[in-house]
């Protein structure tokens, strides 16, 4: 193993990908041990807190999101939003698959209620509009409304399994896949599957957590609001503090910076 592949597997989350011969299913698994990690020191770094039960939900959500950008080809970009009603939350974890990065956050805060759970997943191609579908959902399990997703939007079946605190797999139906064999499959079976299966290593991707999200990008964000309502974004203070939308992260934005920012465009 090279040294560049042996930094990768210390700084990243390895996933594989394999191919059940016979059965025309693929595996996806992985430890998320670090990019757990990766998750709550960016929460402690800007100050983010949430209630266990929703950082545990999250997690589960995570894991279970990044099983599915592996699954997924190159060059997109995806995003789900979960949204539960009790308690009023949204779970939004976006990615890229060309860069094989994830980030999310926890909403708590202007959640709207409806009548049931709802999952919406966004896809984005390179120069082309995204695609956004949705379903509904009953429960708390994200696991579960993952797997709704899979069977009533992507039609096509797929399994997600915590195996432990940080590790998950997943399987995905390919065409003539093995129906029975694929319902009959326990938790315990999975990790079984190295000496039971007839297993094909199709890839490995090295995933991290990684929103993108700048001071640059805020600022952009904040600039039409900034035109034309500036005295009523800073409301008599000098510095204001603006979240970023797909991570949470807290930036200290300046009246000054923002308005040098600005005429640096116009410049």
């Amino acid at each position: 193993m090279d040294e560049s592949f042996s930094e990768q597997e210390a700084n990243h989350t390895r996933v594989e990908s394999l191919f059940l011969r016979g059965r025309n299913i693929l595996l996806t698994r992985a430890d998320f041990a670090p990019l757990m990690e990766q998750w709550r020191t960016h929460q402690l770094e800007h100050h983010l807190d949430a209630p266990v039960e929703l950082q545990n939900l999250f997690q589960r959500t995570l894991a279970c999101f990044a099983l599915h950008c592996v699954s997924r080809p190159r060059r997109q970009t995806l995003s789900w939003t979960i949204n539960f009603q009790e308690p009023l939350t949204n779970l939004f974890v976006v990615g890229d698959t060309d860069d094989d990065t994830v980030a999310g956050r926890i909403f708590t805060e202007n959640v709207a209620q409806a009548e049931y759970n709802s999952f919406y997943q966004e896809v984005g191609k390179r120069g082309q509009e995204p695609y956004r579908s949705y379903i509904d959902f009953e429960g708390r399990d994200p696991l579960h409304a993952a797997q709704e997703y899979y069977q009533r939007s992507e039609q096509r079946p797929a399994r997600f399994f915590q195996l432990s605190e940080t590790e998950f797999a997943l399987l995905s139906a390919h065409p003539d896949w093995h129906r029975d064999w694929f319902y009959r499959v326990q938790k315990s079976d999975i990790g079984q599957f190295d000496e039971t299966e007839d297993l094909h290593h199709i890839e490995t991707r090295f995933l991290k957590w990684d929103c993108g999200c700048n001071e640059q990008r805020i600022f952009a964000a904040l600039e039409n609001v900034f035109r034309v309502q500036a005295d009523e974004l800073f409301a008599g203070d000098e510095v204001i503090t603006v979240n970023c939308p797909r991570c949470a992260a807290k930036y200290g934005v300046t009246r000054e910076a923002l308005e040098g920012w600005v005429a640096q465009k116009e410049a």
